[in-house]
Order: structure tokens, then sequence, then C-alpha cells
């Protein structure tokens, strides 16, 4: 079974700079399984920032991410990543990498948290001054 690992965050201040990854196990990200990464912000439910395809061809990112967050990854080494730029106190929560295997047929991801079946544990971010 596919297990995932993620790491990579901490206190940062506005403005600043994380990225975030998540580490695979059990499985091969390259056996189809696309990636999202998602945010559980205090008081809010979990939202999806931004996914991307097994091909890494296909990503999305949620509006507030856009321009800020990269999201990326390697197969080779079990991998994905997200990298976050221009940080802000809104960004503070809980980030969480998910997959999902939709087979080899569709190079496509999604950002629905209901709709993968593979989640790491967390890693904490707060953005505070």
């Amino acid at each position: 079974q596919l297990q995932l690992v993620e790491s990579g965050g901490g206190l940062v201040q506005p403005g600043g700079s994380l990225r975030l990854s998540c580490a695979a196990s059990g499985n091969t990200l390259g056996s189809y399984y696309a990636i999202g990464w998602f945010l559980q912000a205090p008081g809010k439910e979990r939202e999806g920032l931004s996914c991307i395809s097994v091909s890494g061809d296909v990503t999305h990112y949620e509006d507030s991410a856009k321009g800020r967050f990269t999201i990326s990854r390697d197969n080779a080494k079990n991998m994905a990543y997200l990298q976050m730029n221009s940080l802000n106190p809104e960004d503070t929560g809980v980030y969480y990498c998910a997959a999902d295997n939709w087979g080899p047929v569709q190079d496509m991801c999604v950002q629905t948290a209901t709709l993968y079946d593979y989640w790491g544990q967390g890693t904490q971010v707060t953005v505070s001054a």
C-alpha cells in the first residue's frame, strides 16, 4: 500500500518561502498516481491547493496559490514537492500530500479531497512575524 510522508514545514516570516516535500514508499508514484497538495487552515475544511498528473504535464492551482506556489514531482525519486513563495499569514495551517491512482489512460488530476485515497500525516506551516 502506498505511504506518504510530508516534510519541510515550519515557522516562516511573511513574504518568506518554504519547499514542502512528499516522500512515497510501498509503491511507485510513476505507477499512475496523481498528486495533490491540500491545506487545512484553522477553522476551515481541507481545501485543494494544487495537483499534478502522473506525467507532470497537467497541473492545476487554486486561485490563492496561482503565481506563488509551484507543484512538481520526480517519479524516479518517488517524490513530490510544493514550492511556496510570498507566504502570508493566511497560508498558515497543516499541509497534506495526497495521491490517487486513476490509471494510465487519462493524464489528469483533481483538487477534491474526497477523491484521494492515500494521505500523509501532514506538516505544519506557520507564517508569522
